[in-house]
């Protein structure tokens, strides 16, 4: 790991501090549109999902009053609400991902950004600039590609959408409360004394759950700064700091902190399937060779991923719908049977399709260390011995590969409509695509009622 001098923690702290002061390219306020466009989408249909009920209920409990709308619910205070919508953000694994590794950087700065602007009625082009001020801390702070900070952090069993998300969401917040740059900062240390979330936990209810808390906790963190909670701030430091305690054999490149040069919003990435990233160039390569087999002809399939796919998405035999987003194997299966992995294809009625699970036993992955996370390898071999080869060399909806805004849409229609009505439905995407302009707050709280 490296040194330098330079203070981190001071750098963070006046980059938060001048948010509202701020002025943003027209194409990072576009992009921080789609994320939105994607964020609602995603949100909307999993509100009541399985692992989001019991979130709602557990903060229905606490009866806390406030003006953050719960999506799809009533109003309740800021950390609860961004708690139970980052958690519906990441239940279905198909919200936005930062493919420089700081993961999905959606759920917990979107449901921070809405649910505290409500409460406090902060002006539209405020929470538009708290949005991207999180977006930008939690994709420095997590970013590197793979030597980086987060795909280091995955390799150590740690999940950076929890570690870096709190950190996202307290720049958020503190942008929002208008805290000056020592005030941020403190915040911001609060969130990495408390950040953690556990790779393992993948494949169940825990991981959606990373997100939620992330949002909660980051909003807490601001709340106790604002009150003059003293933080320990040398934490963002290279030495003796948060990396040396998650990443303490040091093998790690930190990226600078340099919030001049280039935006990280505009190398965020969109999915277009409903699971784990790491399943999503091996599943798109196996779709161009569905129409090509007979099932009961194949002999094997060979799947070449980049080594950090098995890290996340290695499980070889799933047993539930949520376990199987996470298993290159049965995504591999799932695509070469004519599934488009879309969120309604992930139920138990998948299990009693025998051209997947039987094919999922057929499948062999490898991970090659240096191939890119976004490309993948697939052969199927037949009982003749042929050979059927699909690759892909950049998945789609990656930055260098982009989904449109047309595409957005299409995902944002197929999610929504079903939910809201095809009327609602255009209302609020509409107020997505003008969001920070006066009004597209307000538009976008009321439908989100669900009256």
């Amino acid at each position: 790991m490296p040194t330098t001098n330079i203070p981190r923690g001071l750098s963070l702290g006046r980059y938060v501090a001048e948010a509202g002061s701020r002025q943003y390219a027209a194409d990072v306020i576009h992009e921080a549109r789609r994320s939105l466009v994607d964020y609602l989408g995603v949100t909307i249909v999993a509100a009541f999902d399985e692992t989001v009920e019991p979130v709602r209920r557990a903060a229905a409990k606490w009866n806390a009053s406030g003006k953050s709308r719960i999506v799809l619910g009533g109003t309740t205070t800021p950390a609860l609400a961004a708690l139970i919508n980052a958690t519906a953000t990441h239940a279905m694994d198909y919200d936005d991902v930062h493919y420089l590794g700081a993961g999905h950087p959606g759920g917990p700065c979107w449901s921070t950004a809405l649910a505290v602007a409500q409460h406090i009625d902060a002006p539209d082009q405020a929470a538009l600039g708290a949005f991207i001020t999180g977006f930008e801390i939690m994709a420095k702070l997590g970013g590197g590609g793979v030597p980086g900070v987060g795909r280091r952090l995955q390799r150590k069993g740690f999940h950076p959408t929890s570690v870096v998300g709190r950190m996202g969401a307290a720049a958020v917040t503190a942008a929002l409360y208008g805290l000056d740059a020592s005030q941020s900062l403190h915040a911001l240390a609060n969130t990495a004394t408390t950040a953690g979330g556990l790779v393992g936990s993948f494949g169940t209810h825990g991981k959606p759950f990373h997100a939620g808390k992330a949002a909660m906790d980051g909003i807490l963190a601001a709340d106790l700064a604002s009150e003059g909670h003293v933080a320990a701030i040398h934490l963002f430091e290279l030495e003796h700091g948060w990396l040396d305690a998650f990443i303490q054999d040091r093998q790690v490149e930190v990226p600078p902190l340099d919030f001049d040069t280039g935006s990280e919003l505009l190398r965020n990435g969109y999915k277009l399937f409903a699971s784990c990233r790491a399943t999503h160039a091996s599943s798109q390569a196996a779709m161009e060779l569905a129409e090509k087999i007979s099932h009961s002809s194949v002999q094997s399939v060979h799947v070449k991923v980049h080594a950090g796919a098995l890290v996340t998405a290695g499980n070889p035999d799933p047993k539930t719908p949520l376990e199987a987003k996470f298993s290159v194997a049965f995504c591999v299966a799932m695509a070469l049977s004519g599934y488009r992995l879309a969120w309604s294809d992930f139920s138990e009625s998948v299990f009693a399709d025998e051209r997947v699970t039987s094919l999922c036993k057929k499948v062999v992955v490898e991970a090659v260390e240096g191939q890119s996370p976004a490309s993948a390898y697939v052969d199927v071999i037949l009982d003749t011995n042929d050979v059927l080869h699909a690759k892909t060399a950049i998945i789609l909806g990656h930055p260098d590969n982009p989904v449109s805004d047309q595409g957005l849409e299409e995902k944002f229609n197929s999610l929504v409509r079903p939910v809201l009505g095809e009327a609602n439905a255009k209302t609020i995407i509409g107020a997505a695509w003008q969001f920070g302009e006066p009004g597209s707050l307000r538009d976008i709280s009321q439908l989100l009622a669900g009256k």
